[in-house]
């Protein structure tokens, strides 16, 4: 099976057997040497501006890839230096680290803390190369981030950034955009894909309570359950997370 194969039994209903392409329960297979099938692990990472986002936006996701065996990177923009009220910068920053450490042993991903500054993230073309050379280092084989259309600047501009890496790559994986606070941040999102959480919900929630700072069970409570609850719906089971497949990935596949 070769990747555009695995991207196109993806559908528009909530997945059973892969997620977005990936199998579930097996990883993605290919013939060895000696004719036999052998595993290959496959690489997603999740680009997220502030320690929090990924896991609120896809930690359900980013579980189940985890468990399938795949390899799940998990970076962070900036420290979230601006994000706790009382605090400076280092001192925010070195909470808002552990955090997001605590909560990538929760979803078994890999952390990597980028160089921007919370509240004072820039788009320029310093920015740009760096984002494209962590990508292309990476080499993933799946991305997901920001939707770029987000209230949030910080939002908008990491997903700015990963969309002109992504172009800059030739296109070469399919990239994905989740949504963080639909509504209040994340503006006219229409999803093309969704995945069934349930099995991994509580771990989900785990996850995110690990970013203690951010008075993070009012803010679940106040806005993300209601939307895996609602993307379940829509989907036809108990809880799910959507994504929206940027329209060109399916054609530029290898």
């Amino acid at each position: 099976m070769n990747r555009r194969e695995m991207i196109k039994m993806t559908g528009t209903a909530a997945l059973g057997a892969t997620v977005l392409g990936l199998p579930v329960g097996a990883t993605a297979q290919t013939n060895g040497d000696n004719g036999k099938t052998a595993q290959r692990r496959l690489k997603a990472l999740v680009i997220g501006a502030h320690p929090d986002d990924p896991e609120t936006g896809c930690g359900g996701t980013m579980c189940l890839l985890h468990d399938a065996g795949h390899e799940v990177v998990c970076v962070y923009l900036t420290r979230g230096e601006a994000g706790i009220a009382g605090k400076s910068h280092s001192e925010a920053a070195a909470i808002r680290v552990v955090e997001s450490e605590n909560a990538c042993r929760v979803t078994g991903a890999r952390h990597i803390f980028m160089s921007q500054v919370d509240g004072n993230t820039q788009v320029n073309l310093e920015r740009y190369k760096e984002m494209r050379e962590l990508i292309d280092r990476e080499n993933p084989d799946l991305v997901f981030t920001h939707w770029p259309i987000d209230a949030h600047r910080d939002h908008a501009v990491c997903g700015t950034l990963v969309l002109d890496a992504w172009r800059r790559l030739g296109r070469r994986f399919p990239l994905y955009y989740y949504e963080v606070m639909t509504g209040e941040q994340t503006q006219m999102f229409h999803p093309t894909h969704w995945v069934n959480i349930e099995r991994v919900l509580e771990r989900k929630h785990q996850a995110c309570m690990c970013h203690v700072s951010q008075g993070m069970k009012e803010l679940y409570d106040g806005w993300h359950t209601t939307m895996e609850r609602f993307r379940g719906i829509e989907s036809r089971c108990p809880a799910a997370e959507a994504f929206a497949l940027h329209s060109d990935a399916l054609t530029t596949l290898p």
